[in-house]
Formats: structure tokens, sequence, C-alpha cells
């Protein structure tokens, strides 16, 4: 049997979408990989990659009694499976997931921080109680992953962990996947004919949960109602579903709101290969967030030379370097960002060279691959400081 590790999250999707290179990255190093969340249409494509799952029922609202029955039962799986390494993700199982590890004597317990769940806007109980939260999940970490750097300085200065529990991990996507050359002209053509989109009319998408805070799908639509105004031809490309686990989530139904029901195509969940593709035919991409890790899909904009217009906040800062890849508007401006949305709908020449940077600075510092190298690197620092020997490269290959 091989040093077994587990890589909690909330949803399967998580898994699938997000983690699932990784989790075969470090599989192929030598590791056991299990992946641990809800139970969800996603799992079969997990197994597929040789990753077992295991299903463990969570929500990504507070539910006192189901978290604890969570905490409970996740403390039972790692008895049971005696894992070497927890390796956890997102606000819930990074709480959840390190203080079970510790309960059930798990040697080695790591998490990536995705984002810390604060803005400037939230309340300040309320910003207490997810730093209470992420100070008592840090207690549980060997070392904190962080995705951004911003999220570093936040985390070292409101004393949720010392500086030297925390690493800079970034983050990445397969550029090889995600790669303007793989399609031509006439992919782009008939990817548009298939969705009755003109093939001279200009093509804005959004990608990400339909969610009014956290995403600023509202004020997608709102800035969206505002171009129409002054761009008639533009369409309105929406990939993703409501965000039903979250009390802000926005039904496709709410563009009939602001008149704009006609302009907008919503695709809901698209499977990851369909993805570049759907890139390839925007002309621009819009992410309204109040706060990010660091957005997967403004990477995967910028690797397929779409320009993003984003709220400037952490995470999309350091996704977006204003004026080279993109813009950055003021969050809650809709009218911000409706101009800067038709600033470079209405300057080819600009926003082509905003897209060739774009994939410039995605292979500089948005390849996966230096991500997984990170990961395994620290795994076997942690391995040696502990005295566990490391494992054969390829072994479960």
């Amino acid at each position: 049997m091989g040093m077994k590790i587990a890589h909690i999250t909330t949803i399967d999707m998580s898994l699938s979408h997000l983690l699932l290179n990784q989790l075969c990255s470090i599989r192929q190093a030598g590791y056991e990989v299990v992946g641990i969340s809800s139970s969800g249409p996603e799992v079969p494509v997990i197994e597929a990659a040789g990753i077992r799952h295991i299903p463990v029922s969570m929500t990504r609202r507070l539910t006192p009694i189901n978290d604890f029955l969570c905490l409970c039962r996740l403390c039972q799986i790692m008895c049971r499976e005696r894992f070497i390494i927890v390796h956890t993700h997102n606000p819930k199982p990074g709480v959840l997931g390190q203080i079970a590890a510790r309960m059930a004597g798990v040697p080695i317990v790591v998490n990536t921080l995705h984002g810390l769940y604060c803005h400037a806007s939230m309340h300040r109980l309320w910003r207490g109680f997810y730093m209470l939260l992420e100070k008592t999940a840090a207690r549980c970490s060997d070392v904190i992953l962080s995705q951004n750097r911003e999220d570093i300085g936040i985390a070292i200065g409101e004393g949720i962990c010392r500086s030297e529990k925390m690493i800079y991990l970034g983050n990445g996507i397969d550029l090889g996947v995600y790669n303007p050359k793989r399609f031509s002209n006439r992919d782009i053509a008939m990817t548009k004919a298939k969705m009755s989109i003109r093939v001279d009319s200009p093509v804005v998408g959004f990608v990400g949960r339909l969610a009014a805070k956290r995403k600023g799908f509202l004020d997608f639509l709102a800035a969206a109602k505002e171009v129409s105004r002054r761009l008639p031809n533009v369409r309105y490309l929406i990939i993703g579903t409501a965000d039903h686990g979250k009390p802000d989530a926005v039904e496709p139904s709410a563009a009939a709101d602001y008149d704009i029901s006609e302009l907008c195509l919503f695709l809901g969940h698209r499977p990851n290969y369909e993805l570049p593709v759907l890139y390839r035919i925007m002309d621009l991409l819009v992410l309204p967030s109040l706060f990010e890790g660091v957005p997967r899909v403004v990477m995967e904009a910028s690797a397929m030379q779409v320009p993003a217009v984003v709220t400037d906040v952490k995470g999309n800062r350091e996704a977006v370097e204003h004026g080279r890849n993109g813009l950055l508007v003021a969050p809650g401006d809709v009218h911000a960002l409706a101009n800067a949305m038709v600033e470079l709908l209405t300057d080819s020449e600009r926003s082509g060279g905003m897209g060739e940077v774009g994939r410039e600075i995605a292979l500089k510092r948005f390849d996966e691959r230096i991500v997984f190298k990170k990961v395994r690197a620290e795994y076997k620092r942690l391995l040696r400081a502990k005295g566990y020997p490391l494992p054969q490269e390829g072994s479960n290959s």
C-alpha cells in the first residue's frame, strides 16, 4: 500500500475541476491519493482518473448540527484510513478537515488557502468570526499554502499564524489545453453559429457561480444593460449555475429584470474540455467579484488571449495587471465597469494587445506544473522533518 494522502473539498466539482490534475500529479509521484467531498455527478470523473473518492456530506453554509456530524464522520474516516497527509481546501473543509485530522492523529496537515473569506465591505463582527475560524484552523496546520500574496500579509497581520507557517503557492492551469493556437478562425465561426451569434457580434463572457455578492453577477447584468444601450450588437455568454449553496444565488431569469434576456446566452455548467473554445469566441471576460484567491477563470482567459475587466480586489489584482492584460475597476461601481467594457470592446487594437500580453503573463506565471512541484516539495519537506520515508516516484501510476 502506498503512502496515503487525502484531499478534502466541500463539493465534488472542486476535486474534478480545480484539483484533478494536481491529484494525478501527486499520484504519479508515488502517493495513494483519496478525494473526500460531498457526493455528486463529478465523482465518476474523479474515480476514472484513478482517485478513490469517499463521500462526506458538507454544505457551504453554516449548519452547526450538520457541521458537527461532518466533523465526526471525517474523524471516523481518518482513523480508519490512517492517512499520512491530510490536505484541505475551501473554508469549511479547512476548519473541519484540519480539526478532524488532528483529532485522528494524522501526522501531517496541509491547508491550501484559496482566498481568505473576508472583504472590505464585510461587517466587522462577521470578519472577526471568520478570522477566529481561520486562527483555529491554522493551529492545526503544519503549513498553509496561499494562492495569493495579499492573503499572506493579511493572515500574518491579523495574527492567524506565524509567517514561517505560510508559503506562497500561486495558482495555475494547463497551458497546453488553454492554448489559442488550438482553434482556427473557422472553429470560432462555427462555435458562434451553433449559438446563433453573428460572426461580427462581440462576445462578453462571465464564467463562475451566479452569485450576487461574492461574484458580483448582478453588477455584471447591470453593466451589460448599460453597455447594450451603447453597443446593442454585443452578446453576453454566461457559463455557470445559480450558487444555490449561498443566500445570494441568482437565477438566469434575473436577466429579464435588466431587459437583456435576448442578449444573454446562459450555458449553465460546462465540462472543462468545452471551455477553451468558449473562451476563444469571447472578446472580453468580466469578473466583478468581491474577493478571490487567484481567479482561475481570469488565468484561463489570459491564456486564451482574452483581456479581462475585473474588480480591484485581492486575488483579481494578482491575475490582472491594469492596462496590460485587462482593466481593474472599483467594486460595486457599475458605471465604471460598463465604461471599461465599452473601452475595450471599441478599441480592438488595444484589446488585442492586451490579449497577447495576457498569453505572455500566463506562460510566465500561470503554469500549473509550477504549483504541483511546490506542493510535492512541501510534502517531501514535511515527511523528512517527521521522519517518514519518501514515496517512490511512479509507484502508483
